[in-house]
């Protein structure tokens, strides 16, 4: 029977399991909360052993933990590759090569997608390609749908590759180094994950494309536009006489009114106050439908110019584009609302609606899209001037949708992939650890700009660190107390009449049922010591159960909350949950299988 401590420690961790799956709970405050309970604890009832009394402050060494610090340079040296551009003639390679054979190009686009996600994080590398792969579908008449979940998955794929192809990775391996097992380098399991990945690679090429709806881009032509007009008040309109705040009052407060416009080029501000008088022109800007209910409420005629609106002078919006902004995990709207960043005066551009995927779009004329808090995945439609577009794209804070632009190749590209390429070099021929390796790469980036530190500190997520330091903690008060042997031994016993292969494969598929339902990092960094001490009661090799947990906490492909990859596409692609279901458990199946026969053949269980 363990003891008090060590059911504690159980207890917390199925209580953190159920708030990092909980959508309504940020995960920076069930991670707090987790850090402060096991410091608190641990601090009222001390727990002391044979090697003396625990000391709590051991619960904020996350904080400094190596494959924390890996893990963050790496995501910053990845946003220097995104800042310039440097991976832009991949997507022209594929877009040239879409118009000769899209069978090949989809094939092309897999295998350089897969590549490059082993050697850099694979959020940057997919917010590249959505805009990419976009404007290839639609210049090709097919749908992006078919391309983006693809896209995805091989990415992930690829990211089993190396210790420094994803987050989970690096988490996996510094905790399994930690408990005394032998630490992985560069290319030492790259075989067996490549041999996977061959298998992965002809589903997601010829048969996922197959299963995927054909969907329609995500707000599509029939989007709301927004035109400049006047309304011209003549002395039979209701609105004379009355003031700004009856005017507003009539048209429901839906109408905003931006200046009054009198005899003499006299411009006046539209406070409540002031009185309306015959003659007087109205400057709007609003949707063609509201502009004219609201000519017609007030009994006013709707101009467009200098002339009124009719067949021959209808509403035009000069110098105006729109444009789909999607939030990506280190977007400054994240988990914000557009009133709070104050985001038509910040960018200089008018939000029209807002897309979440298995929602309607919210539209501009509902009261609560500035004050919506804004998701990872949300589709922003937004319409302004063709250079404030731009502006906005060229700051990389948002994925600007937009089939007609290229990323930007910038002077600084190659310098940035030889930075990159020397960080990989440098860790795999083991002259440096990745956590050093990727320090010294960011600071060279930084000297040599090709990263500003204003993309460097955006690239860095606060969810994720701290789900790591309280993933981290939990791991070491279960391994502390006894609780990880404890749920080790009834694994154990529960898997008395499999044979070590099949509890390896009961442990990869375990790992990826988890990922899939809760935070992977969190699955990955606890499933890690149980999977250990269940290998070392067995008397079996740690290492492959090591290598079982990290292959099995990548494969989040069934759910969209699996991986932030997952919910990038999902509004993108205008996919629905069942799309997921319908591609992603095949795969995760095909994967199960397939590592569950190679891992043991690489690293024997005797």
């Amino acid at each position: 029977m363990p003891e008090p401590h060590a059911i504690a420690a159980m207890v917390l961790t199925v209580v953190a399991l159920y708030f990092f799956s909980r959508d309504s709970i940020p995960i920076e405050t069930s991670s707090l909360l987790i850090i402060t309970l096991l410091t608190l604890g641990f601090s009222l009832f001390p727990y002391r052993s044979e090697q003396g009394e625990f000391d709590p402050l051991r619960f904020f060494a996350g904080f400094g933990n190596e494959a924390l610090i890996a893990i963050c340079a790496l995501m910053m040296a990845s946003q220097g590759l995104l800042a310039t551009g440097a991976l832009a003639p991949v997507g022209r390679l594929i877009a040239r090569a879409w118009n000769w054979s899209p069978a090949l190009a989809m094939a092309l686009m897999l295998i350089v997608t897969g590549v490059i996600s082993a050697f850099m994080n694979n959020t940057p590398q997919v917010v590249l390609m959505i805009p990419i792969l976009t404007a290839v579908a639609l210049r090709a008449g097919t749908s992006p749908s078919k391309l983006l979940m693809p896209m995805t998955f091989a990415s992930q794929v690829g990211g089993m590759g190396t210790p420094i192809g994803t987050s989970l990775n690096l988490l996996v391996i510094g905790t399994a180094a930690s408990l005394g097992v032998e630490r992985f380098h560069m290319f030492d399991f790259i075989a067996p994950a490549s041999l996977a990945a061959i298998v992965a690679f002809f589903y997601l090429w010829l048969v996922a494309p197959r299963l995927l709806p054909d969907n329609k881009p995500v707000l599509g032509d029939a989007a709301p536009r927004l035109f400049d007009a006047r309304l011209h008040l003549s002395p039979q309109s209701a609105a004379v006489g009355r003031t700004m705040a009856q005017v507003r009052k009539m048209l429901d407060g839906e109408l905003t009114v931006q200046t009054i416009l009198r005899e003499q080029g006299l411009s006046i501000v539209p406070l409540p106050d002031v009185t309306l008088r015959a003659g007087d022109q109205l400057s709007v800007r609003d949707t063609s439908e509201r502009l004219r209910e609201a000519a017609r409420l007030l009994g006013a005629t709707l101009y467009s110019g200098d002339a009124p609106v009719d067949v021959e002078h209808p509403l035009t919006a000069p110098d105006q584009q729109t444009a789909e902004l999607v939030l990506t995990p280190t977007s400054a709207l994240r988990d914000r609302s557009l009133n709070q960043v104050n985001f038509d005066w910040k960018y200089q551009l008018a939000p029209l609606a807002v897309h979440r995927s298995g929602a309607d779009a919210v539209a501009s004329s509902t009261s609560n899209l500035r004050d919506m808090r804004l998701s990872v995945g949300d589709v922003l439609l937004v319409q302004g001037p063709a250079e404030q577009i731009a502006a906005l794209k060229a700051r990389n804070e948002l994925l600007v949708l937009d089939a007609t632009s290229d990323v930007p190749l910038t002077a600084k590209a190659p310098l940035a992939l030889l930075i990159m390429a020397g960080i990989v070099v440098v860790a795999s021929l083991r002259i440096a650890p990745v956590a050093i390796a990727a320090i010294c790469g960011v600071l060279l980036m930084v000297f040599t700009g090709c990263l500003k530190w204003r993309d460097a500190t955006r690239a860095l997520d606060s969810s994720m660190i701290l789900l790591t330091v309280a993933s981290l903690g939990l791991s070491l008060a279960l391994v502390v107390t006894g609780g990880a042997e404890f749920i080790a031994k009834l694994l154990v016993l529960a898997s008395g009449s499999l044979p070590p292969a099949g509890l390896l494969s009961a442990t990869i598929l375990l790992m990826a049922v988890l990922s899939n339902i809760i935070s992977n990092s969190a699955a990955a960094v606890i499933g890690t010591p149980i999977a250990i001490a269940a290998a070392r009661q067995l008397g079996l090799p740690p290492e492959p159960f090591v290598l079982a947990v990290l292959f099995g906490a990548n494969m989040g492909y069934a759910t969209p909350m699996a991986d932030n990859c997952n919910l990038l596409v999902y509004s993108a692609g205008n996919y629905r949950f069942k799309d997921f279901l319908r591609v992603g458990v095949p795969l995760t199946i095909l994967m199960w299988l397939t590592l569950s026969w190679l891992l043991p053949r690489f690293y024997p269980l005797q």
